[in-house]
């Protein structure tokens, strides 16, 4: 049986999202057991004039291919995937992982080259083509979630089919005050940092490149970044999870960084230069995720949260950091986890989660929600 919420999903994404018009190409990425979506993604394309191309993924394959792959062949793939993304209009990635380790014995070398070489790939299809990238209701992402295959469904796609446009609207103000922003100040149990974000553009995100959405995102002037950040949160990377993270920054760079594996995640900060600074910072404003499970495709939106991400800068908001990392790590910011503030030019504009501010608090979860 069909499930209309599915449908429903499907336009979203293609009329929202990605803004399929007739005559484009667009191409449906998606594990196997995304096929439902797939299926009403296939067929609403079609409705709008519209060409679907189709590619499935399987993740023990890739990982079969990657653990012995070579450097050469990365080269060739490279070439082809350019090719392939210079003939597409949109590109619509569904993630339906069972196992989200399956990776993890893949060594880090391998990942350093990929990042390296199809780097270029990446910023084609970012910058030039329309993308969104969404997590399918899998077993795996319920048991993360701590939730019935059946309750996290139903999670899944409420958290996915909020009202953006009401979110896009609220986000207008958080977005005009961090653009005159110049210095920014978190603290939190474990956190005392500062930084400035002066003359760098901030990004509204409300279901154009997530799905599930719900942050405003800028970066911080690359060398001004000191103090030490300890996150709450999970911070998975390429199959392994971090716990207990904390990052001390001197002019930028992080000069500490501690964690359940100390080793392996200073082996990944130091896969470049660029990934010892941080490329983005984001508000998480979504006002149904509210707790980690892991994936941070959610974690990052959780509201009363931000991350704060080593590695690359994104284009829309350059802070001239270039890595092939780009690790979002999350510190959620609302009283039961520790509490916390935002200060922005020393005015506090967020306390344990909400706004505190009358131009801001139209983000806060009962006012997304209508209550």
């Amino acid at each position: 049986m069909r499930d209309p919420r599915l449908k429903r999903l499907a336009g979203q994404i293609l009329r929202h999202s990605v803004k399929v018009e007739k005559g484009n190409k667009v191409m449906i990425h998606g594990h196997h057991n995304t096929k439902p979506l797939m299926l009403e993604l296939i067929e609403e394309a079609y409705e709008l004039g519209a060409s679907p191309f189709i590619e499935i993924k399987d993740d023990e394959l890739d990982r079969q291919w990657a653990i012995q792959s070579s450097r050469e062949q990365y080269e060739t793939m490279a070439k082809w995937e350019l090719q392939r993304f210079e003939d597409i209009d949109a590109v619509i990635y569904i993630v339906g992982e069972e196992n989200d380790a399956e990776m993890t014995d893949i060594p880090g070398e391998v990942f350093r080259i990929n990042g390296e070489i199809m780097k270029p790939v990446t910023d084609y299809y970012i910058n030039k083509c329309r993308w969104v990238l969404l997590n399918y209701p899998t077993k795996s992402l319920a048991q993360k979630a701590g939730m019935s295959t059946g309750k996290f469904e139903d999670f899944l796609l409420d958290v996915c089919t909020v009202d953006y446009a009401k979110m896009a609207k609220a986000m207008l103000p958080l977005k005009e005050l961090m653009e005159k922003t110049d210095q920014v100040r978190i603290v939190s149990p474990g956190t005392d940092l500062s930084f400035s974000i002066k003359g760098i553009p901030a990004v509204m995100c409300y279901g154009e490149r997530n799905i599930p959405d719900g942050e405003v995102y800028t970066a911080p002037v690359r060398n001004s970044v000191n103090g030490t950040i300890t996150y709450n949160t999970p911070c998975p990377y390429h199959g392994t999870t971090f716990r207990n993270v904390s990052l001390t920054f001197k002019e930028g760079k992080i000069i500490n960084a501690q964690a359940d594996q100390v080793e392996k995640i200073n082996e990944i900060f130091d896969i470049d230069e660029g990934a010892r600074y941080i490329g983005e910072f984001a508000l998480g404003l979504n006002p149904m995720i509210h707790h980690p499970m892991g994936d941070i495709l959610f974690d990052e939106k959780i509201n009363g949260s931000i991350h704060f991400t080593p590695g690359m800068a994104y284009k829309e908001a350059d802070n001239g950091n270039v890595s092939s990392v780009h690790w979002d790590m999350v510190l959620i910011q609302r009283e039961e986890y520790g509490g916390g503030e935002i200060y922005f030019d020393d005015r506090l504009i967020r306390k344990n989660g909400l706004f505190v501010v009358p131009e801001l608090e139209g983000l806060n979860p009962d006012s997304l929600l209508g209550k």
